[in-house]
């Protein structure tokens, strides 16, 4: 479904992605880790088209990403940012609704609240949040708002940045179960960028360490812990000591 061959890309003489090699199957859930600032965002922003790459191909469903009509092919897409993203202004259903009354996809204002309550419920969140706002609600249930519009289109593809970022234990585990069940529900090829391990265990059929702008290792979740990948060790164990430098 999406595929990376020798992405280059940096800014002035910072090099971030130095051949980035990846391939995403239809249907799989695929969770990048890395450290901070290692590049994880700028591949996925690449192959939205937000970051321009410098060299190499990227490919959705076989198209490359620079060729044919912009506004349908982020329309296969849906994200869960990182931080939310919710819109201060926008009460909670316009939040999960705003793909759905405009551009495109536009849906009647009646139709597209419907859609919205729906897709609250399907996050665990009750019809009487539709019209409060983003400031009212605690992380966790803004964390679910997010996820509600991520899904509100039924995309094809989802990418979910650092889902369980300033969420505690209970509700990032309720967050990552809701993250797989949409997932599998839904059929969707999905692309999780996270460093949690929790996370990684239970959202990932595969999984790829990005480090010093390639793709040091691949696989399925279920080789992580028996890999003998000095690098992968280290990220998974915490340690200070390995090939990773530890900024001390």
């Amino acid at each position: 479904m999406i595929t990376l061959d020798n992405i280059h890309k940096s800014f002035g003489n910072n090099h971030v992605l130095r051949g980035v090699n990846l391939h995403v199957d239809r249907g799989e859930s695929m969770v990048i880790i890395g450290g901070s600032g290692t590049g994880k965002s700028i591949t996925i922003k690449s192959v939205l088209g937000l970051v321009k790459h410098d060299s190499g191909s990227i490919t959705v469903d076989g198209q490359d990403i620079d060729t044919g009509d912009r506004d349908a092919f982020l329309a296969r897409f849906g994200m869960l940012f990182q931080g939310g993203a919710l819109f201060d202004s926008l009460s909670v259903w316009q939040n999960v609704a705003f793909r759905l009354l405009r551009g495109s996809l536009k849906r009647p204002k009646d139709e597209a609240r419907d859609i919205a309550i729906e897709k609250l419920r399907r996050v665990g969140l009750t019809a009487d949040v539709a019209d409060r706002f983003p400031s009212e609600l605690s992380g966790g249930m803004q964390k679910r708002v997010g996820l509600a519009r991520a899904i509100a289109t039924n995309p094809e593809i989802i990418f979910f940045d650092e889902p369980t970022t300033g969420l505690d234990p209970i509700m990032s585990g309720v967050i990552n179960d809701l993250i797989r069940e949409i997932v599998v529900e839904m059929g969707a090829t999905a692309v999780t960028i996270t460093h949690d391990m929790t996370s990684v265990r239970a959202i990932a059929d595969k999984v790829a360490m990005l480090h010093n702008g390639v793709i040091q290792w691949s696989g399925p979740v279920s080789e992580l812990d028996a890999t003998d990948d000095p690098f992968v060790r280290q990220f998974i164990t915490g340690s200070a000591d390995g090939p990773i430098e530890a900024i001390r």
